[in-house]
């Protein structure tokens, strides 16, 4: 076997390829990664819990019953605490649910298994996944490592802490807002937001207006590739899918795509954002220069680019504002189990339980007509590239705990980019590009037509190889 302490370096790719090999075992794999965890995860906050005892079982199942050929077999990766693992407690960040055990595990998971892969145990997130940031009273706050006063992001950000840390080779996210990409900017990684009905077991179909999915963070395009590959067809190619929606395109394997890197496509710039006019959007210098970063790569590498012309769309705000209140109304929390929940999930939920049928019913209509305007409008495009991020990394503490109006505000403004693309369905893939002069990741994102993850990936496959910024190591190491 490879020398354990060398295994953290690897990309996932690689540690798939030793596993085939039979170079290491599920079982010494897991081990390493939970000794990893033990000493660098309590100063990033990345995990809700870890599972030692259960996720070396879990190893030595997949040895035993899981067929090599299962596309992440032996991979460790761990849940986000907001899906449900039988047996493990599922917190989803939030002091009322300190003691629910759940009895059955929910799709995302049973699909991960059945892929072969081996969870660790649950990466920490906001409560209920509603903030962009991790940082709650449940337990301490997800920190980037490449600078431990400022967050990780949200709501994937234990997810993200652990994968930029090599606690992790990498990880599932959900992404409802921007909970994949977020978190993948902040910390200098590749998140993919997948379509709408990509992904069998966290497909959005289910979800209010559709908003959330599950996609991966990873080190890399290629490893991004490698996990959704798993999370799509965890019994292989055809994927199954039990719904009648699902989205267009190929069904993979994504991976060859990601290794390959290939094609010359035709790429719109867009610096507007739907919340212009509900607040004053401001794209910092460090983010600006991260999108000509990604301008100068295209331009480059041989893809066309050019300016996607505005579209004032004033009635976004008031839409999604609406639908993210009204999921939060349907939080099972009731009476005095209400005064364990923080300030902002509080705000929401009040306002979302005091919203009348009728205005649900008109978001929910305005945002679908929204979806067909902006698909339409991007229809010449391969792909849009955005900043990912309008601001560096958040401090630790820098949202307003008690004031929900003005966290919300402050959300906006840090993240003006990502919520769109789930009202729309489409993919997204956040890769980063540069560095501040204070050593801070930033990226760019790339949005795809419907079902187009295959042109994302080998996009932003291109991108990284270009821009030079993979394996840079962050201090915590």
């Amino acid at each position: 076997m490879s020398d354990p302490v060398e295994l953290h370096d690897a990309t996932a790719l690689e540690l798939h390829q030793l596993l085939q090999r039979g170079e290491v075992s599920p079982s010494e794999l897991a081990a390493h990664f939970l000794a990893r965890i033990e000493r660098l995860g309590p100063e990033l906050g990345a995990f809700a819990q870890v599972d030692a005892d259960g996720a070396l079982e879990r190893a030595r199942r997949v040895e035993r019953e899981v067929p090599k050929t299962a596309p992440l077999w032996g991979m460790p990766l761990a849940d986000k605490d907001l899906q449900l693992r039988a047996g493990m407690p599922a917190r989803f960040g939030s002091r009322a649910f300190a003691d629910f055990v759940p009895l059955e595990s929910d799709a995302l998971v049973r699909d991960v298994d059945r892929a072969g892969a081996v969870s660790l145990g649950k990466t920490a997130t906001p409560e209920f996944g509603l903030p962009s940031y991790t940082e709650g009273l449940a337990f301490p706050p997800a920190r980037t490592p490449w600078d431990l006063s400022r967050g990780a992001g949200g709501s994937s950000g234990g997810a993200a802490a652990a994968v930029a840390a090599g606690l992790l080779p990498f990880a599932p996210g959900s992404d409802g807002g921007g909970s994949i990409r977020i978190p993948a900017a902040s910390c200098g990684l590749v998140g993919l937001k997948p379509s709408r009905g990509r992904v069998p077991g966290g497909s959005g179909i289910g979800s209010l207006a559709g908003l959330g999915v599950a996609g991966p963070i990873a080190r890399t395009v290629a490893d991004a590739a490698l996990l959704l590959d798993g999370l799509v067809a965890p019994a292989g190619y055809p994927a199954e899918h039990p719904f009648a929606l699902r989205a267009p395109g190929s069904d993979g394997p994504f991976l060859g795509a990601a290794i390959r890197g290939e094609g010359r496509y035709q790429l719109g710039v867009m610096t507007e954002t739907p919340w212009d006019d509900f607040t004053d959007i401001v794209v910092e210098p460090e983010a600006h220069a991260a999108l000509e970063r990604g301008i100068e790569l295209a331009d480059r590498l041989g893809h066309g680019v050019e300016a996607v012309p505005p579209a004032p769309e004033p009635g976004y705000a008031d839409a999604f504002r609406a639908v993210w209140q009204a999921g939060a109304g349907g939080i099972p929390v009731r009476g005095e189990g209400e005064e364990l929940l923080e300030p902002l999930t509080r705000w929401l939920l009040r306002r979302g339980r005091a919203l009348p049928a009728t205005e649900l019913v008109a978001a929910l209509s305005w945002l679908s007509d929204y979806e067909q305007r902006v698909i339409r409008r991007l229809a010449s495009y391969d792909a849009v590239l955005t900043p990912a991020l309008a601001m560096t990394p958040r401090p630790v503490g820098w949202y307003d705990a008690e004031d929900g109006e003005r966290n919300f505000a402050q959300q906006v403004a840090f993240t003006p980019f990502t919520s769109f693309v789930n009202v729309t369905g489409l993919p997204a893939i956040t890769v980063p590009v540069t560095f501040t002069e204070a050593g801070l990741p930033m990226g760019v994102q790339l949005i795809g037509r419907p079902g187009g993850e295959a042109v994302l990936l080998s996009i932003a496959a291109q991108f990284e190889r270009r821009a030079g910024v993979v394996g840079r190591r962050p201090p915590v190491w």
